[in-house]
């Protein structure tokens, strides 16, 4: 790793030049005008480039990359010219920096901007445009369990009915309605007769828009299932045999513990949470101790701490006793830890969020190892950095962003409770310790957190103080051993000592959750709020350590400015932000309508995903039922009418034959929705029928002086491609 103030450790520079002898050498502050946060800028400068590419309103052309080219080459040359220029007099030192400085920065931009859309190429696959009922082949790659709290199983090499492969997704997701039997193991084919369509589109335009998830996840199209699985083929040997030993230790782990105390500790040690009940689930987000049933950071840090105390304190002992080992035991402590952690990602499945924990953690340790610093912002940035080449869509996920915000406020905090801690008494540093990082860390992901979810625990920090070092101090140890005693038959204590653990959180989950105003609801943020919460953040806490300097512009001090403005803008922006007037479900099986109690919808059923959506998205705790009893809506069940600005009527049909009631309701300075296909022609009202709404997506409707105006989710959006 470079110094901190050498130049090379920006791409495309090589060592600066000495002076020729007519000219005047730099004064000696300039000859390290970079100080020490210039790596910490690198994946800062990828994530921009990779969200450029996401904030396009249009796939990127040929156009686009050969401009870019260029634009890359002329960076890069300016870069490489700006040091000549100075030396022979033609620009000024603080100059020359600057467009050193200003040129690697285009450049990681533009990285970022071809690294995502390198992998959005590399995972390019058929995603399934037209509803499917038939039978369906494939591998058994995934078990899970859905929101709904149904199983769901994943195959890959899928072959459809009367499909080309080169329209067959390359994965398919299904849900089991009528599981009872035994579920096949991991890398079995199987078929079943299943229903499948598209990956589903958003709520509403501004929805999270799982389409993207899909695509990179390589999943070209979900469904359900009610008939029983067989097999095809046998289960394959290889990787898919340790993958199958990974669900039996899960089963043991269940089975040994029993109750969902079993499936959490299952989902904490081998990422499966297939037995964990959508309740459980709830209880956990209401009292933010969600983060703890995902495998992250928080999960391998405190394995790897284990691991490296334990065979540190063992080595030195034995130096003690005379063994014959070399001086220093930690560097032996820190590559154990590293083994332990990669022997953990295996067991944890591999997930996204956990190969994400593991690079964090094995950058920290190989520091240890080669005598570096093992928690600085360097090391943080170095994990990042490797993070976003890999997998460059991570910038986009709330576990990327929350793990990263936690982990920079924790070293940021470090310096101030260094100072602080040798004046508390000894036996209460580990306590004050546990509550500021608990502290700190809430902070620093919970603006994040309710962005993302539209939630916000109001005693997650009393859940986590209780929870966490219960999590740290047994049931992660516990884990350790139990995988060490399992060979030999001895797991037993171990998994009695975790089950202790596991209870004790849901109890505290439990407990959390039940206490008046435990979750506040709040309403879904523009798409300008994350990104800029972010980079304002960032920019913040990297200008506020004078992360760049040069000679005659205090740069720090104006990007600290311009970071605290970006932060303070994404919060006008979300305060001031209001919910559509009316929003119309992709089928036309829903309508809400805002009014001063809320969102009313017009039926008290049918489209119950998406109106449970459109009330979170609202700040709304209200359930369909309710919402649908709100005063707007007057008319037959099937019929339904509402009034809204300007003399304008909204009406909805619903049933059978709803198509042929419609007509008469279609008048000028109406909106008629419509659950079915009407006659494609012109109509005197603004039709929303099938044939319209799966065209345009969900729709959004707010009214200006020239009446309504209409934005569907497919208006938003582009290929990924």
């Amino acid at each position: 790793m470079a110094a901190q103030g050498d130049m090379t450790a920006l791409p495309g520079f090589s060592g600066a030049r000495a002076a020729p002898r007519h000219v005047t050498a730099p004064p000696a502050r300039m000859s390290a005008t970079l100080r020490a946060g210039l790596f910490a800028w690198v994946p800062v400068c990828l994530a921009g480039g990779i969200a450029l590419w996401f904030a396009l309103p249009v796939a990127p052309g040929r156009r686009t990359w050969i401009t870019l080219a260029l634009l890359a080459a002329l960076a890069f040359a300016v870069g490489r010219l700006a040091l000549p220029w100075a030396e022979r007099g033609r620009i000024g030192w603080a100059l020359a920096d600057g467009l050193r400085i200003g040129t690697a920065a285009a450049l990681l931009v533009i990285a970022g901007f071809g690294l995502i859309g390198l992998r959005s190429a590399m995972v390019a696959a058929p995603i399934m445009e037209w509803r499917y009922y038939g039978p369906v082949e494939g591998r058994l790659v995934e078990i899970d369990r859905s929101a709904r709290d149904r199983i769901r199983i994943t195959l890959d090499q899928v072959v459809l009915r009367d499909t080309g492969r080169d329209r067959t997704p390359d994965k398919v997701r299904l849900s089991l309605m009528d599981q009872t039997d035994p579920l096949p193991p991991l890398g079995q084919r199987v078929m079943l007769t299943g229903h499948l369509g598209p990956p589903p589109a958003p709520a509403s335009p501004g929805s999270f828009d799982f389409r993207w998830l899909a695509w990179f996840e390589g999943l070209g199209a979900v469904g359900y299932t009610r008939t029983p699985i067989l097999t095809v083929e046998p289960a394959e040997g290889g990787l898919w045999a340790m993958h199958r030993a990974r669900m039996a230790i899960s089963r043991a782990l269940q089975d040994g513990i029993g109750g969902q105390e079993g499936a959490v500790a299952s989902a904490l040690m081998t990422g499966d949470r297939s037995g964990i009940e959508e309740a459980t689930n709830e209880v956990m987000r209401a009292s933010n101790l969600y983060h703890i049933i995902s495998i992250s950071g928080l999960h391998m840090s405190m394995l790897a701490g284990f691991v490296y105390t334990a065979l540190r304190m063992a080595l030195v002992l034995a130096q003690g006793l005379g063994a014959p080992l070399p001086q220093a035991v930690h560097k032996i402590a820190a590559l154990g830890a590293l083994l332990a952690s990669a022997a953990y990602l295996w067991l944890s499945g591999g997930g996204v969020a956990t190969e994400r924990a593991f690079v964090m953690v094995a950058v920290m340790l190989l520091a240890i190892m080669a005598d570096r610093r093992a928690i600085s912002l360097r090391t943080i940035a170095l994990a990042a950095t490797i993070i976003l080449i890999y997998s460059p869509e991570a910038v986009t996920h709330p576990g990327f962003q929350m793990s990263f915000a936690a982990t920079v406020a924790l070293i940021l905090s470090a310096g101030p409770w260094s100072r602080i801690a040798p004046h508390l008494p000894f036996w209460l540093r580990p306590v004050a310790m546990l509550l500021v990082s608990s502290l700190v860390a809430s902070i620093a992901t919970s603006p994040l957190a309710a962005a993302h979810f539209n939630r916000m625990a109001q005693y997650g920090l009393l859940a986590n103080l209780l929870a966490v070092p219960v999590m740290g101090a047994l049931v992660m140890p516990a884990g350790v051993i139990g995988a060490l005693l399992a060979p030999v038959g001895l797991a037993g204590p171990a998994l009695w000592v975790m089950g202790l653990g596991t209870r004790w959180m849901l109890r505290v989950a439990e407990y959390v959750a039940g206490l008046g105003g435990a979750v506040v609801a709040l309403p879904l943020p523009p798409a300008p709020v994350i990104p800029l919460m972010c980079f304002g953040a960032t920019l913040a806490v990297l200008c506020w350590r004078g992360g760049i300097s040069t000679r005659r512009a205090s740069l720090p001090g104006a990007g600290l400015l311009a970071g605290l403005a970006m932060l303070a803008a994404s919060g006008a922006i979300w305060l001031t932000a209001s919910r559509p007037l009316l929003l119309v479900a992709p089928e036309g099986e829903a309508v809400g309508l805002m009014t001063a109690q809320g969102r009313a919808v017009s039926k008290p059923s049918g489209g119950a995903f998406i109106v449970s959506t459109w009330l979170q998205e609202d700040g709304d705790t209200a359930m369909q039922e309710a919402s649908a009893s709100r005063p707007a809506w007057r008319g037959d069940k099937r019929d339904r009418m509402a009034a809204l600005p300007q003399g304008w009527q909204v009406w909805h049909f619903t049933g059978k034959g709803a198509e042929t009631r419609a007509p008469a309701a279609c008048q000028p300075n109406r909106i008629v929705v419509v659950s079915a296909k009407m006659p494609q022609g012109e109509w005197p009202c603004v039709m929303l029928d099938q044939r319209r709404l799966r065209r345009t997506g969900a729709m959004a409707i707010d009214f200006d002086d020239n009446g309504p105006v209409l934005r569907g989710v497919n208006d938003l959006r582009r290929d990924p491609g």
